[in-house]
C-alpha cells in the first residue's frame, strides 16, 4: 500500500509536467477558479456557522457551566481539545459534501480530461461521443452520490468519537484518510469506467488499490494548503494524476 501511495503523490508532479507539456490549461483553469470560488465562500460561511452551531451545543448540554464549577484547568484543557477535534470533523463532514456536489458539477470535464490524459500517454485514440460523455458523467454522479452515503456514515461515527476525550482526538486523522480515499476513488474510477469495468468490479479493482486511492486524495487535500493557486490545480491534477498513477500499475501488472 505504502508503494502505491509513493506512485500516487509522484503522478501529480508528473501531471504538472504532462499538462504543461500537451497545453492542457484551458480544461485546468476554467472548471479550477470556479471551484476556488466556491470553495473560499463554502468555508466562510461554514466556519461561521460551524462556531455557532458548536457554542450552542456547549450551552445545551451543560458543558461551559459545569467547567465553571470545577475550577479544573486540566479538564478545561481537555473539553478545549474535543471542541477543537469535533470543528475540524465538522470541516471534513463540509468539504466531503462540497466535494462531492463539485464532483457532480463538474463530471462532464473531468470525464473528458481523464480520456484526453489516457489518449496522450497510450496512444489509443477514443473518438469523441457526446453520448458516452454524458454515459461516462452519470456514471460519476452515481459514484459520488453512493461514496457520499457511504463516506456520511463513517463521518458521523467519527463525530460521535470525537466527544469522547484523548480517544477522539485521533479521529480528524481517521476522517482524513476516509476522505483521501475516497476522493481519490472518484478519480481513479473515470479510467476504470473507460476499460469498461462495471461499477461493481471497479469498487472491487479500486479497493485491492487502496494506496492509490488514498495518495492521489492526499496530494488533493494537500495542495488546499497554497491558497487560491493549489485551490484551482487541484481538481483538475487529481484526475490527471489517477490516470498517470493507473497506467504505470497497468504497465507494471
Amino acid at each position: 500500500m505504502l508503494k502505491e501511495i509513493i506512485i500516487a503523490i509522484q503522478s501529480y508532479f508528473e501531471a504538472h509536467n504532462f499538462i504543461r507539456k500537451h497545453r492542457l490549461w484551458k480544461w485546468i483553469l476554467v472548471p479550477g477558479i470556479i471551484y476556488a470560488l466556491l470553495f473560499m465562500a463554502g468555508m466562510y460561511f461554514f466556519w461561521n456557522s460551524s462556531d455557532s452551531a458548536i457554542t450552542w451545543l456547549s450551552k445545551w448540554i451543560g458543558i461551559e457551566g459545569w467547567l465553571q464549577k470545577q475550577r479544573n484547568d486540566f479538564l478545561n484543557f481537555i473539553f478545549v481539545m474535543a471542541g477543537l477535534m469535533l470543528r475540524l470533523i465538522l470541516v471534513f463532514f463540509y468539504f466531503s459534501l462540497f466535494k462531492y456536489l463539485f464532483l457532480i458539477i463538474g463530471s462532464p470535464v473531468f470525464a473528458y480530461l481523464s480520456e484526453r490524459t489516457s489518449h496522450l500517454i497510450e496512444g489509443v485514440d477514443f473518438p469523441f461521443s457526446f453520448t458516452q460523455l454524458m454515459k461516462d458523467a452519470w456514471r460519476g454522479i452515481k459514484l459520488a452520490i453512493r461514496n457520499s452515503l457511504w463516506q456520511t456514515v463513517y463521518i458521523f461515527s467519527l463525530l460521535l468519537l470525537s466527544l469522547f476525550p484523548l480517544f477522539g482526538w485521533i479521529t480528524p486523522l481517521i476522517a482524513l484518510f476516509v476522505e483521501c480515499y475516497y476522493y481519490g476513488f472518484s478519480m481513479m474510477d473515470y479510467s476504470c469506467e473507460r476499460n469498461k469495468l462495471a461499477p461493481s468490479a471497479s469498487i472491487d479493482f479500486i479497493g485491492k488499490h487502496k494506496g492509490l486511492a488514498v495518495g492521489n486524495g492526499l496530494m488533493f487535500y494537500l495542495m488546499h494548503g497554497v491558497p487560491v493557486l493549489g485551490w484551482i490545480l487541484a481538481p483538475a491534477y487529481a484526475v490527471v494524476a489517477a490516470t498517470l498513477s493507473l497506467h504505470k500499475i497497468k504497465k507494471t501488472g
